[in-house]
């Protein structure tokens, strides 16, 4: 498990579980070791970056330890500007690679958890999409709208705006790793409630016994949310957590 996702459960005083890389692992806190995965098939992965090779599609990979990119851009480059703000024991690892698809190919052991497809184009985002979904026995993430993000450069505010898609194991998601911790701790569907404002979220907000909806989610989670709260800069996750679970 990272250790950002450590520092953020030991800050955030969580001891439990964390899920992490959208469903593909379960960490026990307490017990130090993962106790659920739903990893890529390396064939599969190996496929998608010849893929968007071919097609000069920017992508990233992310295992268990680390987010492996030949450049920095996008949500790489996001991210590295993000870790320059954090102590090193939250940052992101982003290992930068000349040859993504040689270094999969010679690890005899990697972990990987999903990859990241981005571009700035929707023309050309969308006509790689149409040839991923041709591989069989892989989810690929449908997205409503561009992802947008503020870097800081010096004094100035850079803005980033793409498109983007995750792509995971089939049948893999937060909700079926909440699923596979319910039957562990025996508990039911009622008494979970869930937060989200993106796609991958539709799901877990959807059957949860209480779905919240951020004030910023896309329209098709906010139509299926019990609850809407405010957005991600407003505080909207501790006001759920505060009216909903501290008010019980």
């Amino acid at each position: 498990m990272p250790g950002a996702v450590k520092a953020l459960a030991n800050e955030i005083g969580a001891n439990q579980y964390a899920i992490c890389g959208n469903g593909t692992l379960i960490y026990d806190l307490q017990k130090e070791e993962i106790i659920y995965d739903a990893f890529m098939e390396k064939e599969k992965v190996l496929n998608i970056i010849k893929i968007c090779e071919e097609n000069s599609i920017y992508y990233n990979i992310y295992t268990e330890n680390e987010v492996i990119t030949k450049t920095l851009n996008y949500n790489t480059l996001f991210y590295d500007k993000e870790n320059s703000k954090k102590p090193i024991e939250k940052r992101t690892n982003i290992n930068v690679v000349d040859n993504v698809y040689q270094y999969i190919e010679q690890k005899e052991e990697i972990q990987i958890l999903k990859m990241t497809i981005c571009d700035r184009n929707k023309v050309i985002f969308e006509s790689i999409i149409r040839k991923l979904k041709m591989i069989p026995k892989i989810d690929i993430l449908e997205i409503e709208h561009m992802s947008r993000k503020i870097i800081k450069d010096g004094t100035q505010e850079v803005p980033i705006e793409y498109y983007y898609t995750e792509i995971a194991k089939k049948n893999t998601n937060k909700w079926t790793a909440i699923e596979y911790l319910l039957k562990e701790l025996h508990m039911s569907e009622k008494e979970v409630m869930a937060i989200g404002d993106n796609a991958n979220d539709k799901e877990m907000v959807e059957r949860a016994g209480l779905g919240v909806a951020m004030g910023n989610s896309m329209l098709s989670v906010n139509r299926i949310g019990d609850v809407i709260v405010s957005d991600n800069n407003e505080n909207g996750v501790a006001e759920a957590i505060n009216q909903y679970i501290n008010n019980t």
